[in-house]
């Protein structure tokens, strides 16, 4: 019985996760289709991997979106 609960819970928990995930996303797309700014994959990358190696680097700039 105990364990049918603790699976139950954490079900639960997990379901809470993946909504809050999925809101997270929708408020992000969301400001993307308001400013039309976001930051190219590359630049992004390319910023990660400084930050990985230890290297204090400016975070990149959002730009407008070319469609």
């Amino acid at each position: 019985h105990g364990f049918i609960l603790a699976a139950i819970a954490e079900k639960a928990e997990h379901e809470e996760r993946r909504a809050d995930f999925n809101q997270a996303a929708e408020n992000r797309y969301a400001k993307i289709t308001t400013s039309g700014e976001t930051i190219s994959w590359q630049e992004m990358r390319a910023f990660l991997e400084e930050r990985l190696a230890g290297n204090s680097v400016p975070a990149p700039t959002p730009r407008q979106r070319v469609r």
